[in-house]
């Protein structure tokens, strides 16, 4: 008889709930999390149950380890399982519709990615943050320079001439001056920081042939096409381009009820980051010139950031085919 284990995962704590193929309660445990204790409940009532986790903070752990045991591991997506308006809310009921879900075939599940792509995607999003932070420390010695009255010498302050603009506030001696020295001090860091992430990411990624395709693109350089990679891993887990944008989060609103059919904005779901790189591939005179013909004509009906999001959805077609075929021969024909 197959058994089904829900799993509410904390950060300290967790709450297995086991149930039998008929939905029948068999146990309910909460344990501290550590390894030992986790697979003693799991395995407590079958030696094989199929087992559900959902998608939440700190879930690589305990997926690991319960596939080293060879166990069925499904992730649920936490956003595409309706839990419904329930008027009592805790952890046994959070694990026991997990383990009822995934009995009754319900369960919506997300992508369990192999430990080297979530290794690669930790790095690219370690990167961003850096760069990130970085920008916030740029933005503090604009509003240093504001509060004393000097206006940027040039439009990028962090060149030879800017810097030297710079060397002369930091010798003023009082409190803004100490300020502006520490900041940059900090800036040199983090673009150390910065550089040796990249390095990283890059040798990982040297070679791959779905990485070079992506390239291919107008507009996408290495950092943008290892976000690409890192972020969407196996492409054959989706079945068209437009599954891709759908994931990504460029896809429109849909609300349909008998005749009455409502789409809106995009629903921005899935990874923040893979949709920026998107944006940012096709924002400018980036993309190409089909894909910036595409923009004007599209930003004349609908305006620009509309148009934006549609382009977006075109260029992610090009990475779609890059990193299924390892070529795209949509730029193969445009170019001859």
């Amino acid at each position: 008889m197959r058994h089904y284990v829900g799993i509410d995962l904390h950060r300290r704590r967790s709450v297995i709930f086991t149930m039998d193929c008929v939905g029948t309660r068999l146990g309910c445990k909460r344990i501290v999390n550590e390894p030992q204790a986790l697979l003693e409940a799991v395995l407590e009532h079958s030696p094989d149950p199929e087992v559900v986790i959902e998608a939440t903070y700190g879930w690589y752990w305990a997926v690991d380890l319960l596939q080293e045991q060879g166990l069925s591991v499904h992730l649920a997506h936490p956003a595409g399982n309706d839990w419904g308006k329930r008027r009592v809310k805790n952890d046994e009921r959070d694990a026991r519709d997990l383990a009822d879900l995934l009995r009754l075939g319900r369960l919506d599940e997300a992508w369990i990615a192999p430990k080297e792509t979530r290794e690669l995607r930790e790095l690219v999003r370690y990167r961003h943050k850096l760069v990130e932070l970085r920008t916030g420390l740029k933005a503090q010695i604009h509003a240093v320079m504001a509060k004393e009255g000097e206006l940027p010498s040039r439009g990028w302050m962090f060149g030879p001439g800017g810097n030297a603009q710079l060397d002369a506030m930091e010798h003023v001696g009082d409190g803004y001056g100490i300020r502006m020295a520490s900041l940059r001090e900090l800036i040199d860091h983090y673009d150390a920081e910065v550089a040796k992430v990249e390095r990283e990411i890059h040798h990982r990624l040297k070679g791959d042939p779905a990485y070079e395709a992506v390239q291919t693109i107008p507009g996408v350089g290495r950092t943008l096409a290892a976000i690409f990679v890192a972020e969407i891993g196996d492409v054959s887990r989706f079945k068209s381009p437009e599954a891709l944008s759908s994931w990504a989060g460029l896809a429109p609103r849909h609300h349909e009820s008998d005749t009455k059919v409502i789409r809106g904005q995009i629903t921005k779901m899935g990874s923040k980051l893979m949709r920026w790189a998107a944006i940012e591939a096709v924002s400018g005179r980036r993309g190409g010139t089909k894909l910036r013909e595409d923009f004007h004509q599209i930003a004349e009906r609908r305006g620009k950031y509309k148009a934006r999001a549609a382009v977006a959805r075109k260029l992610l077609t090009l990475v779609y085919y890059g990193l299924r075929d390892h070529e795209i021969r949509a730029l193969a024909t445009e170019a001859s």
